[in-house]
């Protein structure tokens, strides 16, 4: 489990487009690291629609947003085209990134139990510090708490 004022675990993880982001490759930046459970569901759809929509504002801050699921890459770029995102979608199929920022937890629908990614979000400054945490997350209104505590930084 990450929490506020601890340093990011470091990760490395392929990405859309054929290419693959890193910590250490984004030092110096904010970093956006926002996991959410699946590609082309309903709620995932509106997050990643939201950070598109704020997205002018979070470039005008210098901050890198990135979304992690376990999807694979080419189920990346399908939803990345398909809805014109203009960010990095992190693909972290063996969950290695997703347990080492505590989000790989066991859920619960209709009384089936089951491993799956809780939606989090983790705002991380260019020294690789965990700013802010937002977990068990609800769409609406979530990018833009997240695009005020960039501003704050």
């Amino acid at each position: 489990m990450v929490d506020v004022g601890e340093k990011a675990p470091e990760f490395s993880m392929a990405t859309d487009g054929g290419g693959t982001v890193s910590l250490t490759g984004l030092k110096g930046r904010k970093v956006v690291l926002y996991f959410y459970p699946k590609d082309d569901t309903p709620g995932c759809t509106k997050e990643a629609c939201a950070f598109r929509d704020a997205m002018p504002d979070f470039s005008g801050i210098d901050a890198e947003i990135i979304g992690v699921s376990k999807d694979p890459v080419a189920k990346h770029d399908k939803f990345k085209a398909k809805y014109d995102l203009p960010f990095t979608l992190a693909s972290d199929e063996e969950s290695d990134v997703c347990e080492k920022f505590g989000v790989w937890v066991e859920k619960n629908m209709y009384g089936r139990k089951y491993m799956g990614i809780e939606r989090a979000t983790f705002l991380i400054d260019g020294e690789g510090v965990v700013r802010n945490v937002w977990r068990k997350v609800k769409v609406p209104g979530h990018a833009e708490a997240v695009l005020e505590a960039v501003k704050a930084l």
